[in-house]
């Protein structure tokens, strides 16, 4: 645990072109005016200060097979904080997480409720199961439960199909954006192929997580709309091996999952250039480990994003995007110290000297 008062010193980046030579933490809040007398218990921490990351994809108390229980999702919790990810949006679980919000120790979540997927056309034991004339009355019922943010499966492979294929009409899909809007939550999709994203982007969604199967026209409906992208990389990764064991059977996906895959890059490249606002998900917690964050930052750079741009998905941005403050005057402090530049050297994210949450340095 951190002493009462914590002295950081170096270059505290509040922004990426606004650099402050010091703060304080006071009482487990972030202050730029030096105490008037902090007393004998300060702790210096020097370095490079960063607001604490954002993984805004991950999904806490879900594994391959679904909910865990409380001691497995307080493990993934951690692993994230080690990692200086100390925001979180959830993404969708079947877990309750709502006990993590009364530990000072554990990331901050916002949660988007459970998955609403098409009835058998997702991972099993993930999300709510309905047919599109449920679709409505499901999205009202978890734009209640998270915390504005809602979570729908956008595509699927369609087994009579052969491929993958939008889940939902777009009359319906239209209908249930709004009815979100009208609850004060903002949508997100789980999007692999390209048809689903012409549809959400008609319905008029916030977002959408991977977006794989981006083209031209949809980049551009994307960047008019201001609507952002998750790509989670790290999991993009994987495509290969989750089309394999379909490839005899099912040969038309097999092939657009390897075509998603090879022009990854590119397409998050192209989505960037258009200016497609892009922020940093891991897709921890399915098949993925927590604590990826700053993978999927150094993945946003080979994709085309300058360091500071990904650092931006990855802290000040993605903060903002989630209406959560930064380094901020009289703010709780969650905040991690580095060593050596991130914005020289994005690997350094990858070994954080000091975490701290909530004004409690947790290394």
């Amino acid at each position: 645990m951190s002493a009462t008062v914590l002295h950081l010193t170096g270059e505290v980046l509040v922004g990426p072109d606004d650099v402050r030579p010091e703060a304080w933490v006071v009482g487990g809040r972030l202050t730029f005016e030096r105490p008037t007398a902090p007393g004998s218990d300060v702790q210096t921490l020097h370095g490079w200060v960063l607001p604490g990351l954002v993984d805004a994809h991950c999904h806490v108390g879900l594994d391959a097979h679904g909910a865990v229980d409380d001691a497995t999702a307080e493990a993934q919790a951690l692993r994230d904080r080690g990692a200086g990810a100390l925001l979180l949006r959830d993404a969708g679980s079947p877990a309750d997480t709502r006990w993590m919000d009364d530990r000072p120790d554990l990331p901050k979540v916002v949660r988007a409720g459970r998955h609403i997927a098409r009835t058998r056309r997702y991972i099993r034991n993930y999300a709510w199961e309905v047919e599109p004339e449920e679709l409505v009355d499901r999205v009202r019922l978890e734009a209640r439960a998270g915390d504005g943010w809602v979570k729908l499966v956008g595509d699927w492979i369609d087994r009579s199909a052969g491929d993958l294929t939008p889940c939902w009409p777009a009359d319906v899909l239209k209908e249930a954006v709004a009815a979100a809007h009208e609850e004060g939550a903002r949508v997100t999709a789980h999007c692999f192929g390209e048809q689903s994203l012409y549809d959400f982007s008609a319905a008029g969604t916030d977002c959408i997580e991977h977006a794989t199967g981006l083209e031209p026209e949809s980049t551009a409906q994307f960047a008019a709309q201001g609507i952002a992208i998750v790509p989670t990389l790290v999991n993009i990764a994987t495509f290969p091996a989750i089309a394999e064991p379909a490839r005899e059977k099912f040969p038309d996906y097999h092939r657009r999952m390897l075509d998603l895959h090879r022009r990854r890059y590119a397409t998050i490249a192209a989505a960037h250039d258009a200016g497609v606002p892009i922020y940093v998900g891991t897709d921890a917690g399915g098949a993925l480990p927590h604590g990826l964050v700053a993978q999927e930052a150094f993945e946003l750079t080979r994709a085309g994003l300058t360091q500071t741009e990904a650092l931006y998905a990855a802290a000040w941005g993605a903060r903002a995007w989630l209406g959560r403050p930064g380094l901020e005057e009289g703010e709780d402090a969650d905040l991690v110290v580095y060593r050596a530049d991130p914005r020289q050297d994005i690997g350094v994210l990858g070994h954080p000297e000091h975490v701290v949450l909530r004004g409690r340095d947790l290394s």
